[in-house]
């Protein structure tokens, strides 16, 4: 592959930006996430092009954690590589996320939200990704057996150390998340953000008063699993299970759960699409950005292609 020199017309091209809830943080209405399609099994000029392509069309966001891949870790070593070939030159214009609190490595510290776990993980992830710092660290979920105050002060001496921007909250019940924007704020170091899954499907941020407690203290909201890992697409809705799809590896997504009811649904939200002249996908991420208060969704990509179907999304 050849060398590469970002579209000139990267900023220019369509995709649109929100402020992240009170900051002075902007990103892209549509975000990368590297949880699947960015291990170690998969094609690396195949994930190179698709990067490019974000990249190519403002798509600035990058969202890892340590345990994407698979296997754990692969994702952040892809983006090492990619960091090496061809961003190196543009790291001041990305804005690269990854989290802690999934198992890592045997023992008792490889995993939840003890000090040394989220700060060893965050030192691991930095020397897989090969940068000096990220943009944004994420507790990447509750611990429910350590202290908040223990999770949330290494949280605030991560930033103090240089070592990331900003903090972000990821898939915290609301007590827990109240509890983080004093303890932050009072420190200097306010949440940035909250990642959570929102969906046509999925409503718990808006029926729990997540998004809510977002909008009110002036924090960010990004939505993962905006397609419901493809359910929101045009793959399933025949009642039938693509050999190439995510619910044909029935790792996350299970053929089981496609049951007549869930579909009789997804071919009702098709028909709406359709009078809207939209793909359901275009219409299921148009839903996510016209809520209050979100700033981005995080799109997954196995190909150029469908990246390319689910930009046009954040380009209104």
């Amino acid at each position: 592959m050849q060398h590469y020199l970002a579209n000139e017309q990267r900023y220019t091209n369509g995709m649109q930006y929100n402020r992240c809830g009170n900051s002075g943080i902007l990103l892209p209405k549509i975000s990368l996430g590297w949880w699947h399609n960015f291990g170690a099994a998969n094609d690396y000029d195949k994930c190179r092009s698709i990067v490019r392509f974000a990249f190519d069309h403002g798509i600035t966001h990058m969202d890892l954690a340590n345990n994407y891949g698979p296997p754990p870790g692969s994702a952040e070593e892809m983006m090492g590589r990619m960091m090496q070939d061809d961003l190196r030159p543009y790291r001041d214009e990305l804005f690269i996320a990854t989290k802690a609190g999934y198992e890592m490595w045997p023992g008792p510290y490889g995993n939840w939200g003890s000090r040394k776990s989220l700060m060893a993980s965050l030192d691991q992830s930095l020397k897989r990704m090969k940068l000096d710092y990220v943009d944004l660290f994420y507790t990447h979920r509750y611990d429910p057996e350590t202290p908040l105050e223990e999770t949330l002060q290494a949280l605030v001496d991560i930033v103090r150390s240089g070592k990331a921007l900003y903090i972000g909250i990821s898939r915290w019940p609301l007590h827990a998340l109240k509890t983080a924007i004093k303890y932050l704020s009072e420190r200097d170091v306010p949440p940035l953000i909250y990642q959570g899954r929102l969906n046509m499907l999925d409503k718990a941020p808006l029926e729990e008063g997540i998004l809510e407690e977002c909008r009110n203290n002036g924090i960010g909201f990004i939505s993962f699993s905006p397609l419901a890992q493809g359910l929101l697409t045009d793959r399933y809705l025949q009642g039938s299970v693509p050999q190439d799809s995510r619910m044909s590896q029935a790792r996350f997504l299970k053929p089981e759960m496609l049951t007549p009811e869930l579909l009789a649904q997804l071919q009702e939200l098709n028909a709406k699409a359709l009078e809207q002249e939209q793909s359901l996908a275009e219409m299921a991420l148009r839903w996510i950005l016209e809520q209050q208060g979100v700033t981005s969704v995080l799109v997954g990509a196995s190909s150029v292609e469908q990246l390319k179907k689910n930009i046009k999304a954040g380009c209104e």
